[in-house]
């Protein structure tokens, strides 16, 4: 973890947002076994530890390839686990699908990007995934409440922000 801080790839906002996940899955990996120590996490009971490790690994590959994850069919194979041993333990790890996940990754993503100010809600769409504006603009409404041009010009103020 400590090497993908200091080696990141990336420049600009890519840049900041991965070593932001990475510095949080850094506490993460620490607080979690004083949490379960103390009966705060209980542990999964169906899942094996190095399937838990698998599918955390998971949830790196697709901050990492954002921009450009990969299929659940790829992401399982890239980590050894069935499709379906994947699914329901992301599910079961993170509460919430994979799908989702990626989902609510790129409308965070394009909420910075918005807010910056230096591109158009197209340039964004483009860049956190979407090849169709207005799927963008309906998943971004249903993340944000607002729609992806008023977050732009700051008519409003995202929920959450």
């Amino acid at each position: 973890m400590a090497q993908q801080i200091i080696n990141c790839p990336y420049q600009g906002i890519t840049k900041l947002m991965f070593l932001q996940v990475r510095v949080l899955e850094l506490i993460r990996l620490q607080l979690t076994p004083m949490l379960v120590d103390q009966g705060g996490v209980q542990p999964s009971p169906r899942l094996k530890a190095e399937t838990i490790a698998r599918i955390h690994h998971a949830k790196e590959i697709l901050h990492s390839q954002i921009e450009n994850p990969p299929s659940l069919l790829e992401l399982s194979q890239l980590l050894g686990v069935s499709d379906r041993t994947l699914r329901r333990g992301f599910q079961e790890l993170f509460g919430k699908t994979v799908f989702s996940y990626i989902t609510n990754l790129r409308m965070e993503w394009a909420e910075e990007l918005l807010r910056q100010g230096n591109l158009s809600v197209a340039e964004v769409a483009n860049l956190v995934g979407y090849c169709n504006l207005g799927h963008f603009a309906a998943a971004f409404r249903r993340r944000f409440g607002i729609t992806p041009g008023k977050c732009l010009v700051g008519k409003k103020s995202v929920s959450g922000s």
